[in-house]
């Protein structure tokens, strides 16, 4: 089964669904990385900030598949910020993962309160783009805000914009704004994961136990989380499912076999809540969220 690509504003294709490792603990993040790689992903997605991105190269040497073969993207964490900085991070991100080129690296959250450190970052990842390290550059978790400024100040328009959206949260008019200026929009959280958890609060909704999502799940003999994949991918959106039970990775890349009736999608729109189940990207601080990165 070959999963649809999207091609980015700098010609560089992608596929469309990704495996994410965020939340994966180390010792667990190989077995599930091997799974995802087995069952057809060729998009894998980590972060400097997970602690598992040499799981991640592990796994991926593993499986016997060229490199070329497997989309590879991580993220500069915020301590890592700065024009001679994030050069280093690439270096500790590449080192761990045990290759020379990224295929998309991106800036993990802005930095509200120290936003030229975050320019100075994103001009690192444009002088990296230009050297070859990385094949196409992006950020994750901007808003419209970030955005405006970051457009304003540097050359190269980001590639993807990494955020949070599920059907609880839908985060319609960034989604508009990335598409004005070409950027990709991918989904973290995909399937609302953030909304249940642990640690996250005892209020907190299952986007999985939704009975809009289970009807329409059932109409298609499908599960809740396959459907939530599906309605990103026809909204045009990367998608980034995580999970470390075999059963279920299989399920999420098993996304192509059905399609959503437009009234199934307005349905599952209709589900928004406006409410975001992570952090607050305005509230990111290096005071507060700033950590050592470890060296290779």
């Amino acid at each position: 089964m070959a999963i649809p690509t999207f091609t980015l504003n700098n010609g560089v294709t992608l596929p469309a669904l990704g495996f994410g490792v965020f939340q994966t603990p180390p010792d667990e993040t190989r077995a599930a990385v091997s799974t995802a790689l087995e069952v057809g992903f060729r998009h894998i997605d980590t972060a400097a900030a997970y602690g598992n991105e040499r799981e991640v190269g592990l796994a991926l040497r593993e499986s016997g598949l060229a490199r070329d073969d497997v989309f590879l993207e991580t993220k500069v964490w915020i301590s890592d910020y700065g024009f001679d900085e994030t050069p280093h991070a690439f270096d500790k991100s590449a080192g761990k993962l045990g290759v020379d080129r990224l295929d998309l690296f991106i800036l993990h959250q802005p930095l509200p309160t120290a936003f030229d450190r975050t320019l100075d970052a994103y001009r690192a990842l444009e002088r990296l783009q230009a050297e070859g390290r990385v094949r196409a550059i992006g950020v994750s978790n901007f808003m419209p805000e970030h955005l405006a400024r970051l457009l304003e100040a540097t050359e190269i328009v980001p590639a993807v914009n990494q955020v949070e959206v599920h059907p609880y949260f839908q985060q319609r008019e960034l989604l508009a704004l990335d598409a004005e200026h070409g950027i990709l929009s991918q989904a973290w959280s995909p399937i609302g994961g953030i909304t249940f958890y642990p640690g996250y609060g005892d209020d907190r909704r299952s986007t999985l136990a939704d009975p809009v999502l289970l009807d329409i799940a059932d109409a298609h003999d499908r599960t809740a989380a396959q459907v939530m994949l599906r309605w990103h991918l026809q909204q045009g959106r990367s998608a980034i499912p995580k999970s470390t039970n075999p059963r279920r990775i299989a399920e999420n890349f098993d996304v192509l076999g059905f399609e959503l009736s437009p009234r199934e999608l307005a349905a599952i729109d209709a589900l928004d809540t406006g409410v975001r189940g992570g952090p607050e990207p305005a509230a990111i601080r290096l005071e507060s969220h700033g950590r050592a990165i470890p060296e290779v």
